[in-house]
């Protein structure tokens, strides 16, 4: 009985993590065969232009998928205007073309758009620190991701993405199935989650009272303990957060956990694991 037990308990932790991977955190949308072929024949049929953005982008230290975000935005055409006016292979507005030097008339010049894109791309990733961000901030601007961040309370694409426009996050799901197609999804991904961890540890070192909290429900196998050790994070901490959840645990059985918005996905990624754990240890313990 006490071994079913255990295996209801961490059959729920790992549907509610894998619901939580798949919910929040990024992939191709979609992977098939017509869909990869279709990028990838684009490609090819323009690989003079192709071979240039390239050169472009690793000439100023930015990586070659890149060009899958001219790509999505203009097949390469340079002589397309979209009907919201923007023109060329980038689709610069004038606005956005003209704060980097670039006249109106010269956004379809496939040499000078260029530049002036790696030159905005450049900055763009000083910034965001993440080619997710960048790709979706050169969507709909700096403006929309600001105020994204600022309702979702969190830098975090995936937290706060819900919160921008509807073509903004249609379009980076275009550039991961771009880079699915051409084999640089994963680098793509690794740059998103190197990102991730830079963001959480710079939020533990500058945590004061006040920061939004996330909340989850756990029940009494979940040990404290083994939660502040694999999430990297004192003790303290998760009692500053949560002021009576020993009691709340003893008690009741079960009580809601409190984190800062941005450690919480880190939670659940990894909440099969240390209920696992705490399940181990206790059993152990208890011998």
């Amino acid at each position: 009985m006490k071994s079913n037990f255990k295996n209801i308990i961490l059959a729920a932790a790992f549907l509610s993590c894998s619901h939580f991977v798949n919910a929040q955190f990024l992939s191709a949308s979609d992977t098939s065969e017509s869909s990869v072929r279709k990028y990838r024949n684009i490609i090819e049929a323009n690989r003079e232009i192709v071979t240039f953005i390239e050169y472009s982008m690793v000439e100023r230290g930015l990586p070659k998928h890149l060009r899958n975000l001219a790509l999505i935005e203009s097949h390469f055409n340079r002589n397309i205007t979209s009907s919201a006016g923007a023109v060329g292979v980038w689709q610069f507005m004038t606005a956005h073309a003209n704060q980097y030097g670039l006249t109106e008339d010269r956004r379809n010049d496939l040499y000078r758009s260029t530049k002036t894109a790696a030159v905005s791309l450049k900055n763009l990733y000083k910034k965001y620190n993440n080619w997710v961000t960048v790709v979706a901030a050169y969507n709909c601007g700096e403006g929309n991701i600001a105020k994204a961040m600022q309702l979702a309370n969190s830098t975090q694409y995936h937290v706060f993405s819900k919160y921008l426009p509807a073509e903004t996050i249609n379009h980076v799901k275009k550039y991961l199935n771009a880079c699915y197609a051409t084999g640089e999804l994963s680098s793509v991904l690794a740059n998103y989650s190197d990102s991730r961890t830079i963001s959480l540890l710079k939020a533990r070192e500058s945590y004061t009272p006040g920061i939004p909290l996330s909340e989850t429900e756990i029940n009494a196998g979940f040990n404290l303990n083994i939660i502040a050790d694999e999430l990297k994070i004192p003790m303290d901490e998760i009692l500053s957060w949560n002021p009576g959840i020993k009691n709340e645990l003893d008690s009741n059985g079960e009580s809601t956990l409190y984190l800062p918005t941005d450690l919480m996905p880190d939670f659940l990624l990894k909440k099969n694991k240390i209920l696992s754990r705490s399940i181990k240890e206790g059993s152990i313990s208890s011998q």
